[in-house]
């Protein structure tokens, strides 16, 4: 069973999301927070798998209950807020989603599915680690903000700390590395192909044998790439690509 931790300074907008949880069979325990110090003390003492974090609270906020507790966080969390303009640093620090209110029943429910799915891979992992997985994230075009679905995505290269994430055809900015990056996505779909790059195998229309053990990657867009030998297919890669090339 799930244990759920709600941290909201209201009391209206605790029993709100009490209220959805109840309608799952896979919610156990659940307990309530109404400040960040209250917030910290009983992540600690309560263990939780997922919390409900308010962004903005009258003693402090979300992020900083976060950043109280260090690093190695072993529970996952969505945030819950009434603005927009926390959505880049909510994702950010990993969070499962972005809820804004009044929260919508419907929204709600993908939400906590999506973030369960996270809860039953974390507990596959050998070291019961919060296994990340993506499924969207803020990007930025134009100087302007959005959100991009991660299957979307066809490639990515590292500027810095800044990422170029190429989908359908149109180029987004995001800052993390891609080291960071890669370790967050499915790596069934997604694969590190040299220092500076990584492809979705689903965008993958033919790959070409060069010199010294090195590939030449064709995307369904035209573009190429390369694949240098020091980075290999995954095995749990392999048949995902295999299984495209039979078609």
């Amino acid at each position: 069973m799930i244990r759920v931790l709600i941290v909201d300074d209201e009391p209206p907008a605790r029993r709100k999301v009490r209220r959805f949880l109840s309608r799952d069979a896979a919610i156990g325990e659940i307990r309530e927070a109404g400040s960040a110090a209250e917030a910290v003390d009983a992540i600690r003492d309560f263990a939780p798998h997922l919390v409900f974090l308010d962004i903005q609270m009258p003693d402090g906020d979300g992020f900083g209950v976060l950043s109280s507790l260090g690093d190695g966080r072993d529970f996952h969390v969505v945030f819950l807020t009434a603005h927009e303009q926390h959505a880049l640093k909510a994702f950010d620090a990993e969070a499962v989603d972005y809820l804004l209110k009044p929260v919508d029943p419907a929204r709600f429910e993908r939400s906590l599915e999506r973030a369960k799915a996270q809860i039953a891979r974390r507990d596959r992992t050998p070291d019961g680690g919060v296994a990340p997985a993506l499924q969207r994230l803020v990007v930025e075009k134009n100087g302007r903000e959005r959100f991009l679905a991660i299957e979307r995505i066809d490639s990515a290269e590292a500027d810095g700390n800044y990422l170029h994430l190429h989908a359908g055809g149109e180029s987004y900015i995001l800052r993390a590395t891609l080291d960071s990056f890669v370790r967050r996505l499915d790596p069934t779909r997604f694969v590190q192909i040299n220092r500076a790059q990584l492809v979705n195998l689903d965008s993958v229309r033919e790959m070409q044998p060069l010199f010294h053990g090195e590939r030449r990657v064709v995307l369904k867009d035209g573009r190429e790439l390369i694949w240098t030998r020091r980075y290999r297919l995954p095995q749990a890669s392999s048949s995902r690509l295999q299984a495209r090339s039979s078609h």
